[in-house]
């Protein structure tokens, strides 16, 4: 499998035994939480407003 992936086998199994780090969990719960004033927004609101909203929700967003 490593071959068709083009992956070394020792990377394989690091990947493996190590889970998603926090950074990366806290990165995807963010991007669940804009997706979710998008779409409650029926799609109308761009960055600026949704980050209005989460800031309102108190949720902190740092620029990119």
């Amino acid at each position: 499998m490593c071959k068709v992936l083009q992956v070394s086998t020792s990377g394989y199994y690091y990947w493996l035994k190590h889970p998603v780090g926090i950074r990366a969990d806290k990165e995807q719960e963010l991007v669940e939480q804009i997706k979710q004033v998008y779409e409650q927004s029926k799609r109308r609101y761009g960055s600026p407003r949704i980050a209005v909203e989460l800031k309102e929700q108190g949720i902190h967003v740092s620029p990119a």
